[in-house]
């Protein structure tokens, strides 16, 4: 059975590091890759910047002064037209947490960050396979079909 607590969402800000890092643990957690969101975290002054900068936004989902879950964001300003778009990069609930709207009170606290910022268009990638991410963006947004890359630098 779902926890019952109370949930506060709300953008995370520079002074909000300690928070940052409960974040990151969650999305290791509920991703499975504790090394790679745990292991070698950066360090407070590259978080504090993060946080601080226009281009990053973070949420964070809490349950008794403990985040269960959250999104990463970045600001994309457009080179087409003076627009931008908002690109969701990672987004998690904890697994004691789920079936209680977290992820769409996120969704929704994001749109009300991207009106503010005059940003057209929120999107977001899920894997195949991954049907409860998939049904969330469907029921939120309008599904395209493309292909995704990694080209590695070196």
């Amino acid at each position: 059975m779902p926890d019952a607590s109370p949930i506060a969402i709300r953008q995370l800000l520079a002074e909000d590091t300690g928070p940052m890092r409960q974040l990151l643990r969650v999305f290791g957690d509920v991703f499975d890759e504790p090394q790679t969101y745990a292991a070698r975290q950066p360090g407070d002054g590259y978080l504090k910047g993060l946080l601080d900068g226009d281009s990053f936004i973070a949420l964070a989902a809490f349950a008794e002064g403990e985040v269960v879950g959250g999104l990463a964001a970045y600001l994309l300003r457009k080179f087409e037209q003076e627009r931008s778009e908002i690109h969701v990069y990672d987004l998690a609930v904890s697994a004691a947490h789920r079936r209680r709207g977290i992820a769409t009170g996120l969704f929704e606290r994001l749109k009300t960050i991207a009106a503010a910022r005059g940003v057209y268009l929120i999107f977001v990638q899920a894997d195949y396979g991954d049907d409860p991410a998939i049904a969330l963006y469907t029921k939120l947004g309008v599904r395209e079909e493309v292909l995704h890359f990694d080209i590695e630098v070196t």
